[in-house]
């Protein structure tokens, strides 16, 4: 369906339509060999509170917005590849319902469809992009999604010191790391995460100090690499082969004649055993 839908006329106009609807803050969408395969609302579960997004499954990406107008405007749109998309089917709550996850390197949040039957639909869409364009790429799944973010209502305290109590002058802080809600004491060190963020993001206390370690163990790693291999005998002269000029004879007046070199009953054998 992908193949026969790549080139043809109704789905460039498809891809057109919702490249109008985020207009100039959007950025292009088309390009050759790109199908636009379905589209919906789901409820992504965000910060505050969970709030209706408009999404577009591609063949090779997945587009998300805020809408304004539905059919007729969107804007914050955000592009996912699909080859960074790793997916988790989650259980259901008392606010939420037909929930997922949408994991990838960069950002992973929980969405939520209408029904049991339209979440199957969009998690088996899902997979099979996945799928195809991994076996076309010989790339391998993400294996270190990054961390939702817990919502702000979720904890009413610092989920890390359990004891700060949040209120309208305590504000609420979110570590890049875990995701988890903290107060501002122990989230103040900043770490640098190429994968999430060419700056240092915002961490709390324990991720900082895992992160720190990690950071040592990989420099410790790398000096072991660098560093010349030392000779086995360093200090030593190499041995020419040759036998000594002294008789054995001589040599032998060179020990006690009452030496006892092997004073214990085992074997010699049995030190190797």
């Amino acid at each position: 369906m992908m193949d026969h839908l790549a080139n043809t006329e109704i789905n460039s106009q498809r891809i057109a339509a919702v490249e109008n609807c985020f207009g100039a803050s959007g950025q292009p969408l088309a390009l050759p060999g790109r199908v636009l395969l379905g589209e919906g609302i789901l409820t992504k579960e965000c910060r505050k509170k969970p709030k209706p997004r408009i999404f577009f499954l591609f063949n090779d990406i997945l587009v998300y917005g805020s809408i304004i107008i539905n059919k007729r405007k969107y804007n914050s749109q955000h592009i996912i590849p699909l080859e960074d998309v790793t997916l988790e089917t989650l259980p259901d709550t008392l606010q939420m319902k037909n929930r997922w996850m949408i994991k990838t390197s960069k950002k992973s949040f929980v969405v939520s469809a209408a029904s049991l039957t339209e979440r199957k639909e969009w998690i088996s869409h899902l997979e099979e992009c996945i799928k195809h364009l991994l076996s076309k790429t010989g790339r391998q799944p993400c294996r270190e999604p990054a961390a939702p973010w817990i919502p702000d209502k979720a904890t009413d305290i610092c989920m890390r010191c359990t004891h700060t109590k949040f209120s309208t002058l305590t504000r609420r802080h979110h570590c890049r790391k875990c995701g988890f809600v903290v107060c501002a004491d122990c989230s103040r060190q900043r770490f640098l995460m190429p994968r999430l963020s060419p700056k240092p993001l915002r961490v709390c206390n324990l991720c900082y100090r895992q992160l720190l370690a990690e950071k040592k163990k990989e420099a410790e790693a790398d000096r072991r690499q660098t560093e010349p291999i030392p000779s086995a005998m360093q200090g030593y002269e190499p041995s020419s082969g040759d036998d000594s000029d002294k008789s054995d004879d001589e040599k032998a007046e060179q020990w006690p004649a009452d030496t006892e070199f092997y004073t214990s009953q085992v074997s010699w054998s049995s030190f190797h055993s």
